[in-house]
């Protein structure tokens, strides 16, 4: 069996979030903090959790939007130093495959941090919970894919906030309320996944 043809149940799920100090890193924005949980047959196995020094002072938005502040920053550490770590959280790019919500902003933050401090980012397959949940639920269903509306359809108790350990818990509970749907879509290993695309439209907006 090949590792594309895993069942989904038995690949490890590693689903991240981060909060930054803007929207993108070519505007010189930096990750602030990583949230990831890792997940294997529906269990959560990890939690990975650290505040990172972005090398500049947030601002007011930010802090009114995600609640974290610069004392909050105070002394933590940089994302050359985070990285490692983190890399060794997720796992071999061979075993381990990445989760995010609207994850191109996520993986731009990570890819443009690696590149920064000359890591060699692992060419890890990456899952995108808003792009999926939009081929598998409907406009009668839900009026958007944002995670907030998601979370609390799919019965997570946990309510996203811009905090990144929060929002990765959050969305966890969407991935594995969209591998309840993909059973209907006969989608049933890794290699499914990454080839699932809706057959039909989404209903749009009236």
């Amino acid at each position: 069996m090949t590792s594309g043809s895993r069942l989904l149940k038995d690949v490890p799920f590693v689903v991240f979030d981060l909060e930054t100090s803007g929207a993108a890193p070519s505007t010189g924005a930096a990750v602030t903090e990583i949230g990831a949980v890792k997940v294997l047959g529906g269990e959560i196995i990890g939690e990975f959790q650290t505040f990172v020094d972005p090398g500049h002072y947030l601002s007011e938005f930010i802090t009114t939007l995600t609640g974290i502040t610069d004392a909050m920053l105070f002394g933590a550490l940089t994302i050359d130093q985070v990285l490692p770590t983190f890399l060794d959280f997720i796992g071999s790019h061979d075993e381990s495959v990445l989760v995010a919500h609207n994850s191109p902003f996520d993986m731009s933050f990570m890819k443009a941090a690696a590149i920064a401090h000359s890591y060699q980012w692992p060419e890890y397959k990456v899952i995108d919970t808003a792009r999926v949940a939009r081929y598998v639920l409907d406009r009668d269903e839900v009026t958007n894919c944002k995670l907030s509306t998601l979370a609390p359809f799919f019965g997570s108790p946990t309510s996203p906030n811009h905090r990144a350990l929060d929002d990765a818990r959050a969305t966890v509970d969407v991935l594995h309320g969209i591998f309840e749907r993909l059973g209907s879509h006969n989608v049933t290993t890794l290699e499914d996944l990454m080839q699932f695309k809706r057959k039909r439209p989404r209903r749009p907006i009236d």
